[in-house]
Parts: C-alpha cells; structure tokens; sequence
C-alpha cells in the first residue's frame, strides 16, 4: 500500500505483514457474515491486540506500541484488506477516545481503563457528536454540573461508532460557558444509572454498532475528568487531526483495494469475445482509479512525514482528508460500473465498498468543513 523503502523501515514492513495477515485470516472470510449480523465477535480485540494492532501509537507502560504514524497507517490500510470498514471502524474506535487519557489522565485512570483498553478486554468509544451539533463541536450542550465528588451529567450524543458494545464512553461535556473554552471530557463507565443507549440503523459500516446515547442524571465521579476542566478542546482538537488522517489513509485504502477487484475483474470476465481490459474504455478507468489512488497516497505519506518532523500542515491535512474520501468515491463508483451486475449484488467486496463511500465523507468532519478549515489556515 506504501512506497516501499521510502518511509518504511524494516520494521515497519514486518508489522505490516503481520497486519495484513490478520486481516486476510481474520477478517476477510467473515466479512459478510458480520455485516448481516450488524457486529463482529468481541474476542477479535484481543486478538488484535495480541500482535500489537490496538497498541500502536500508545505508551508502552500501558501496553502500547510506541512509534511514528506511518505504524498507524499500516493499520489503518492494512486492515482495509478484509474488505469490511464496519469491521475496522469498530475494531479502532479506541483511536479516537483513548488518546486524551493517555495524554492527560491520571496515573488511577489510565490503569483503569487505558491498560484493558489496549488489551482488548474493554472497548472505548468517544461520544461527541450530538443530534443538533456534529462538527460544530462549539455548540454541545451536554451538561456536567460538579455536586459535590462527583459531576451529573445530562444530555444527548448520536452517531456513536461502538456505542452500544462500548465499556467506556469519552463524553464531550459542557462544564463551562459557551463555545469550545467551556467544553471538559469525562471518561463514564456505559453501565452507570441513568444511559440510555439505542442502535441505530446505517447503510454502511453494518458490522459496526452504532448509538444514540442519552445522559438522565447520570453521576460520574470527579476523578473520572481527563485533565482539566473547561480545557477539553484542545484535547480534541490533536485528536480530530489524529482521525482525518486515519480516515483519509482508510479510505485510500479501500479505494485501492476497490481497483484491485475491478482489475482482476477487468482481467477475468469477458466480453464480445475479449477480455473487458482488452476493451479501452475500461482500461482507461482504471488508469483513472491507479492515478486518483497514486496520487492520494503520495499526498497521505508526506502529510504524515511532516507530522512526524514536528510541522503543522493543517491546511494540507484537511485538504488530505477531502482528497482521500473523494478518491474512495470515485473508484467505488467505477468498480460497481466495472463488475456491473457482480457490483451491485451483497455479498461482495465492491458492493460493500460502495455503500461505505459516503459515511467516510461525513465522518471525522465533513467534506464541506474540511473545505473551509483549509481555506483559513491557507488564509
């Protein structure tokens, strides 16, 4: 998926192997399974864990695997082989809720929920989105109002990937006056009095649950905030960049892995008494699907080299992030058109792909968003 030698290390190329051969074995034979069933198994946690998938990025202490972002992409697009995002959206949600408690939680919180995370013996899910504010993170109005040792908390989150399977829940609060600087982050254990938490029904990503959550009273003890009060944004928003850039190298990902079944496909079936590749109209979209793929990974790989070296390409991350989703839905689109009939029936990989465009365009900050966060950081 990466240019070999390039960016990768020896050791990055004996990790990926181990990723993809989880994938392959894992995750692949059930992919169709899972998504009729609306979940994967919970043991695939610990599976995953068990070769490091879960820890990557995470402080060794606690069970992780530190190392660069090229580590997390390998996942990331590695795990884009079994062909089910559902399956590894589900399987990562930790990625995007555990990494302000390992940056500011305490020493009792990270042994608590941090460490069994990481083994795959517990599942986190980050609750932040709510029915009338998704990406406008500024406008939550969850509520966690301090009562002695404890805060109460009441409100409402939807689109909750690993909602309803999750143990903890990262909750986006309002502890404070309005906009981000009033904004904390509480780690609430699911099984608290007073969470409501109902499944809600997608087009895509099946194997993995997601929630509407709501907060009725709920008391979560104090020592449960993540660092300080009325200062979660900025947690946040290291996290936020944290998740474009794993949702821009998924969907590229995909989008590879949607040109690779087209082309086989391409090289197999025929047509009028050739091959469809033998057909130029055919060749040629997928030279379009191998140059928009080319191109993204290029823009993803140089992105994260310049993360790594301690620069802020903002503009470019966003603009990354929209690049990424654009090419996914372009070749899905084109690998449906290239298997016709075989695309369009469940069951297969191209089918699965093309019902998963568009939540990666809206999830992690919508394409829309991305836009104009690159426009002012570009301006």
């Amino acid at each position: 998926m990466m240019a070999d030698g390039l960016f990768l290390s020896p050791e990055h190329e004996v990790f990926r192997d181990q990723v993809k051969r989880f994938a392959v074995r894992e995750i692949a034979p059930n992919a169709d399974a899972w998504d009729e069933a609306g979940e994967f198994p919970r043991e695939l946690y610990q599976r995953a864990a068990a070769i490091g998938i879960l820890g990557v990025g995470f402080p060794e202490d606690y069970g992780g695997i530190p190392g660069d972002r090229f580590y997390k992409i390998i996942v990331q697009q590695e795990l884009a082989r079994g062909g089910s995002g559902g399956t590894a959206a589900g399987l990562m949600s930790h990625s995007i809720s555990m990494p302000a408690v390992a940056e500011a939680g305490s020493e009792a919180l990270k042994q608590r929920v941090l460490v069994p995370v990481l083994a795959g013996e517990a599942i986190a899910a980050l609750a932040a989105s709510e029915p009338e504010g998704g990406s406008d993170v500024g406008a939550i109005r969850t509520t966690a109002r301090r009562d002695g040792d404890a805060y109460v908390v009441d409100g409402e989150k939807t689109f909750i990937s690993s909602g309803m399977r999750a143990d903890f829940l990262v909750t986006v609060v309002r502890t404070g006056g309005p906009g981000t600087r009033g904004l904390s982050l509480l780690v609430i254990d699911a099984a608290t009095p007073g969470i409501l938490r109902t499944r809600l029904r997608k087009t895509g990503w099946l194997a993995s649950d997601t929630a509407n959550i709501r907060f009725d009273g709920v008391r979560v003890p104090a020592d449960q905030l993540v660092g300080t009060e009325n200062e979660g944004f900025a947690l946040l928003a290291r996290n936020f960049n944290e998740e474009r850039l794993g949702l821009a190298a998924s969907s590229i990902a995909f989008a590879r892995l949607a040109y690779d079944e087209a082309l086989s496909w391409a090289r197999m079936r025929k047509s009028f008494g050739k091959t469809l590749f033998e057909h130029q109209v055919i060749r040629h979209k997928l030279v379009d699907m191998f140059q928009r793929v080319t191109a993204s990974q290029a823009m993803l790989e140089i992105t994260a080299w310049r993360l790594d070296h301690g620069e802020s390409p903002l503009a470019e991350l966003c603009a990354l992030k929209n690049q990424a989703t654009q090419t996914l839905a372009f070749c899905a689109s084109e690998a449906v058109q290239i298997l016709g009939g075989a695309g369009y029936l469940r069951g297969g990989v191209v089918e699965r792909i093309g019902r998963e465009v568009k939540v990666n365009a809206i999830g992690g900050g919508t394409e829309e968003i991305m836009k104009e966060l690159a426009a002012r950081h570009l301006g």
